[in-house]
């Protein structure tokens, strides 16, 4: 420093931590404090005299003269180097990151810069550290991610396969349960055939035995009209016998899921009067049974079970009513949909039994003095569910009941 210089400030100036370096317009350096000299290793003094371009990395000159007539252009206090690298020379030729700060004065009339460099090498380092230590984080973490990715995939791979042997397991369980369910109704349908055969085949192979005695004796005494009574007889209980068994048959082969629906298309005018010649023969004395049709359809179904609906509507309704009733078959077609309704005026259904119809052997407390398996209704109610069809009734104890098929026919 000058002899001008105030002793305060020189003080300052040789005390310093951080190098200070002072540069005139030329950008020669007048003034160098120890700290200077000590960062970039120049004796005392040996950098008097020396333009700063002497600290500067090669590549760095040029843009740094530009920059220094700027700053003389426009002179303020500014630091450099915050948040970039910013290099230094030392003497040796070794490149140092540095922090700058720079101001101004001017002494004598001369403008000078002032530089406050700051070594941050040992910064640096740390901060270098510090990313390496964040890219190994960032690394570590990566990994880690792609490990958890990898167990939590391993994880749901094992769930999903858990759950799928865990469905499979209550399907296998759910068929063993519906096999007992069907092996359990299938010995109760067994056994409730015993029980009823033995009821219902007593009597009329008890009629066909007694009545095929007397037509030997009536034959003897040419009695002819006697023993026609009793071929009637004999004809009745067959028929009977082979109605119990059908119905037996057709349960059977329900149950066990043996049926198919088969599709045909055919005339329904035609197929019904083939279904009422079956059931005229097991009206009472008197009863009449009519269709109610407007015009002949065409219908696209299986013929085989709805034959057995309408067989077995149609013999309740005569088996259910009175000598001299009128039994109808009404038909109509509409919305792709086949219609029947069997109406009879028959003793009807109690009231509190309605919700009994379709189960499996119900018979309605009215009917004690009438033979039957309690079977009809329930395989009619099969078979419509088969056809993908509905099947309702209305019915009043004493007046009749009215069954109502609908069945697709396409």
């Amino acid at each position: 420093m000058n002899r001008e210089t105030p002793i305060q400030f020189q003080e300052i100036f040789e005390g310093s931590t951080e190098g200070i370096v002072i540069v005139n317009k030329t950008g020669t350096i007048v003034e160098a404090n120890p700290s200077s000299e000590r960062i970039f290793n120049y004796n005392t003094g040996e950098l008097i005299g020396k333009s700063l371009d002497c600290l500067l990395p090669d590549r760095l000159r040029v843009k740094h003269k530009q920059f220094r007539e700027d700053f003389h252009n426009a002179p303020s206090p500014r630091s450099m180097g915050m948040g970039r690298d910013l290099m230094a020379l030392r003497k040796d030729g070794s490149e140092f990151p540095v922090e700058v700060s720079l101001s101004y004065t001017e002494s004598n009339g001369q403008f000078l810069v002032m530089a406050f460099v700051i070594d941050i090498t040992q910064r640096k380092k740390a901060e270098n550290a510090l990313k390496q230590s964040e890219e190994q984080l960032i690394v570590y973490a990566t990994e880690l991610e792609r490990k958890v990715e990898a167990r939590t995939e391993a994880l749901n791979e094992l769930v999903h396969k858990l759950e799928n042997e865990v469905q499979e397991r209550k399907k296998a369980e759910e068929e063993v349960r519906k096999s007992l369910e069907r092996e359990r109704e299938l010995n109760d349908l067994k056994s409730k055939f015993v029980s009823i055969a033995s009821h219902e085949f007593r009597t009329p192979l008890s009629t066909i035995l007694s009545s095929t005695s007397l037509i030997q004796q009536y034959k003897e005494r040419n009695e002819f009209d006697k023993q026609d009574k009793h071929i009637n007889r004999i004809k009745s209980s067959v028929n009977h016998l082979t109605g119990i068994l059908n119905d037996f048959l057709s349960l059977g082969k329900l149950e066990e899921g043996k049926l198919e629906v088969l599709r045909e298309t055919f005339t329904l005018k035609d197929f019904l009067y083939e279904v009422l010649d079956e059931v005229r023969p097991s009206l009472k004395d008197e009863q009449s049974l009519v269709i109610d049709m407007l015009k002949d359809y065409k219908v696209d179904t299986d013929p085989r079970m709805l034959r057995n609906i309408l067989f077995n509507l149609l013999s309740n309704a005569s088996k259910y009513s009175d000598k001299g009733k009128k039994i109808t078959l009404k038909c109509t077609c509409g919305n792709e949909k086949l219609i029947l309704m069997v109406m009879d005026e028959g003793i009807g259904i109690p009231d509190t039994e309605l919700k009994y119809l379709f189960d499996r052997f119900f018979r309605a407390s009215n009917v004690t003095n009438i033979q039957g398996t309690g079977l009809g209704l329930h395989i009619v109610k099969r078979y419509v569910d088969l056809l993908k069809g509905t099947i309702s009734f209305t019915s009043e104890e004493g007046k009749g009941s009215i069954f109502t098929i609908e069945i697709p026919i396409t």
